[in-house]
């Protein structure tokens, strides 16, 4: 009797540890996650800033072309 009461809490105690262990990776995981997420976010952000300012200086360069050419063909 009192080795099935021992076997018993063995089993209660691992199946406690198991629970604590499934909690900390799944805390583990949900940190991961929320970092990825934030990290997705502002690389998104950061990514259509530098789309912006090209998109900027494609126009400008395009602009200067088109006044370097212009300029060429009147001094011709």
């Amino acid at each position: 009797m009192i080795k099935d009461a021992n076997h018993a809490q063995r089993q209660i105690q691992e199946d406690w540890n198991n629970r604590e262990y499934v909690e900390v990776i799944t805390t583990q995981i949900k940190k991961i996650s929320d970092f990825l997420n934030s990290f997705d976010s502002s690389c998104r952000g950061r990514f259509a800033q530098m789309d912006e300012k090209l998109t900027t200086l494609e126009r400008r360069i395009d602009f200067l072309e088109a006044r370097i050419s212009r300029s060429l063909a009147n001094g011709q």
